[in-house]
């Protein structure tokens, strides 16, 4: 006999292309065909991954207008009482606030709440912090993708005990390693090129203009270098295609947009180029790893939790775009060295990060914060 379906209701403020959202696209279609029903509230806009979920009537936009909105407090509301969902899962702090007001705290349906990144610098200020440990207080369990973030909120005073860690994992059938010059040939670049790459949306933490600057001072030491980046949107966008384009080696810069078959991009490169400033447990770096790519990224908590340094990737303080010239100059001259580590990557992502290891924590998850921890999914 089969277990009791499951509903879940995710809510966040849209599905435009980004590293949580493509995690909550992926749980969502995996999840249904394990006796989880689940619904998407997007209170802004549905966004380009609204495409990809197997029942486009389940995403529920809400058109949210700037600023703080009760209509779209009542709107989730009214979608609480026709959905009647098991639990109501936030994405980071903004739409928690949302759910904790229409689930009246968390009293119409339980909230788990989860924590994508460290927090940044404007989520350290005084009425944000303030913001979380009230609407905290509406969650049954609070979840965050790396131990590092976990450690980063209890430092702060949140609550031990309702935070556990659910770590984003990869499914390491579709994400596969594969020959790099059929992979560029596919995507438009010069099979004998070596690739430097990135994958997300411009925003300022992302830090694409570092990449452009340090890709403009080795372009002309190394005619056969590329720089690709996959992804588009966000406040940095016309920003960095200005700087890509004002120096040398422009030609040699491609923007690609949002792509919805990433394996070939990951299997192009040589290397991915991680220099945020503000990660958890970075979905790309996982998606490249398991392609065998190895990457290079800044030292931050969320990446030592992955990248074993040196062995099967990179980390490093990179503050600026001469540090990462010294370092690129060293890794570009030795690229049997970094395939090598590409090997290790996928290794180290098939045996500790896999998909099949995520869908049993969220389910666990799922069924603790909404009482049934005695039923049975197939998972």
């Amino acid at each position: 006999m089969s277990p009791p379906s499951l509903r879940v209701l995710h809510v966040v403020l849209s599905l435009e292309p980004g590293g949580m959202e493509n995690g909550v696209v992926n749980l969502t279609n995996a999840l249904a065909d394990r006796g989880f029903e689940t619904h998407v509230c997007c209170l802004v806009r549905a966004g380009d991954f609204a495409a990809r979920l197997r029942w486009p009537d389940r995403v529920h936009v809400l058109g949210k207008p700037p600023g703080f909105s009760w209509r779209a407090v009542l709107g989730l509301a009214r979608l609480l009482t026709r959905l009647r969902p098991d639990v109501v899962h936030t994405h980071n702090l903004g739409p928690l606030i949302y759910a904790g007001l229409a689930t009246a705290w968390g009293r119409r349906a339980p909230i788990l709440h989860g924590e994508h990144s460290l927090l940044s610098p404007a989520d350290l200020e005084p009425r944000r912090l303030r913001q979380r440990r009230w609407f905290y207080q509406a969650c049954r369990r609070i979840h965050t993708v790396s131990a590092s973030s976990r450690e980063e909120l209890i430092r702060l005073g949140f609550p031990a005990d309702k935070i556990t860690v659910a770590l984003n994992g990869v499914d390491i059938e579709r994400f596969s390693p594969g020959p790099r010059p059929a992979a560029r040939r596919q995507i438009g670049l010069p099979e004998a090129a070596t690739v430097l790459g990135m994958v997300g949306r411009f925003g300022p933490y992302k830090r694409h203009d570092l990449a452009i600057e340090t890709f403009h001072a080795l372009a002309g030491r190394h005619p056969d270098l590329h720089l690709l980046l996959v992804g588009d949107g966000g406040p940095e966008r016309d920003r960095v295609r200005a700087l890509a384009a004002a120096g040398p080696g422009s030609d040699r810069i491609h923007f690609t947009g949002v792509q919805h078959d990433l394996p070939p991009f990951y299997r192009a490169m040589n290397l991915l180029l991680v220099p945020s400033t503000n990660e958890g447990l970075s979905n790309v770096v996982l998606e490249a790893m398991a392609c065998a790519t190895p990457a290079l990224t800044h030292d931050l908590p969320g990446h030592r939790e992955v990248i074993h340094d040196g062995v099967d990737g990179f980390i490093v303080q990179l503050h600026n775009a001469a540090q990462w010239v010294a370092v690129l100059e060293k890794l570009l001259a030795d690229p049997a060295r970094l395939a090598t580590l590409g090997e290790a990557a996928r290794r180290t992502v098939a045996s500790r990060f896999s998909f099949g290891q995520m869908l049993e924590q969220y389910a666990a998850l799922y069924r603790q914060v909404a009482g049934r921890d005695n039923a049975r999914a197939r998972v």
